[in-house]
């Protein structure tokens, strides 16, 4: 298994994060893992999380929630899914529970690239540079590189 590398930049302008990575599979595949609730619940966040999903409705106009533990604290997210088009494209709202204030509307696209792989691109955009700063500033980058570390190991085991 190819090991790659997570990109994640904060545009200095405007208040978005930006995470770019690839992966050895097909946007289908990749696709299915972000929209299928038992897969999701397997691949995101920390190694040491536990997702459990508590609402899941993966279509256009849908909603979704999802809670665990990490580190001894108890997290929960929630969300809409503003536009589901299959194998391409996700549009969601991503919000904290402990921060509802701070909503975050994301853009996942799933790039078809040579050898059947894909590149996945996420954009996020916020409010405003406090609260996109305190996204980054909250380790999430550990959840988003572990977490497509298992996803990697996941897609890996069902190709096999």
């Amino acid at each position: 298994m190819t090991e790659h590398e997570t990109e994640i930049k904060a545009d200095a302008e405007v208040p978005t994060i930006e995470i770019i990575r690839e992966f050895d599979a097909t946007p289908e595949r990749v696709f299915q893992a972000h929209v299928d609730p038992d897969l999701y619940a397997q691949w995101t966040g920390p190694r040491e999380s536990n997702t459990k999903i508590t609402r899941w409705d993966a279509r256009t106009g849908g909603e979704w929630a999802f809670g665990g533990e990490s580190g001894g604290e108890a997290h929960a997210f929630f969300g809409s899914f503003h536009e589901v088009r299959p194998n391409e494209r996700i549009v969601w709202t991503f919000t904290y529970e402990g921060e509802p204030d701070s909503v975050f509307l994301e853009t996942m696209t799933f790039e078809p690239i040579e050898g059947g792989r894909t590149r996945l691109r996420v954009l996020s955009v916020t409010q405003d540079f406090a609260t996109r700063d305190g996204m980054l500033a909250s380790g999430m980058d550990v959840g988003v590189n572990e977490g497509f570390e298992k996803l990697d190991e996941l897609l890996a085991k069902e190709a096999a």
